[in-house]
């Protein structure tokens, strides 16, 4: 069974819908999220996936150093580790035990919907980059074998 994990700053948005996806289309697949440090899970991202039948509220916002500790000090080996942010990516620590890194970056919504008043509208952005990541979880089995070839 493959095994994958998507990393992003918080751990509280991307990664946790992107998991959610990937649980729900590819549940063949071992799948993990994990943010530079755990902000918790963003209530509006579980409001858009719920909108599609999806319940991400008992998946946990973890950190790498709280995994690496829940792990007796070592790091999980995951078949690819998949940065959905560019800070992530940017400052992606060395994972031994990663097969790939791999790098598909997603518009933030929070940061997007910062200083905007009107719940439609910054809902309306969460809907967006959620569907931008289901459109690429839906696709992400097949792009990784296409690319290994």
């Amino acid at each position: 069974m493959p095994s994958i994990l998507f990393l992003c700053t918080g751990n509280s948005c991307r990664s946790q819908m992107a998991l959610g996806f990937m649980r729900s289309l590819h549940p063949d697949w071992h799948s993990e999220s994990a943010g530079l440090e755990a902000h918790g899970l963003n209530p509006r991202a579980v409001k858009v996936m719920s909108e599609l039948g999806m319940d991400i509220s008992g998946q946990p916002s973890r950190s790498i150093p709280g995994i690496r500790e829940q792990q007796g000090g070592e790091l999980p080996a995951f078949d690819y580790v998949v940065t959905v942010c560019g800070h992530a990516h940017e400052t992606c620590p060395h994972w031994p035990a990663a097969g790939r890194i791999i790098h598909q970056g997603f518009d933030d919504p929070p940061s997007l919907a910062s200083g905007m008043d009107d719940e439609e509208q910054i809902l309306a952005i969460y809907r967006r980059v959620r569907d931008e990541i289901r459109d690429w979880i839906s696709q992400l089995p097949v792009t990784l074998s296409d690319s290994a070839n």
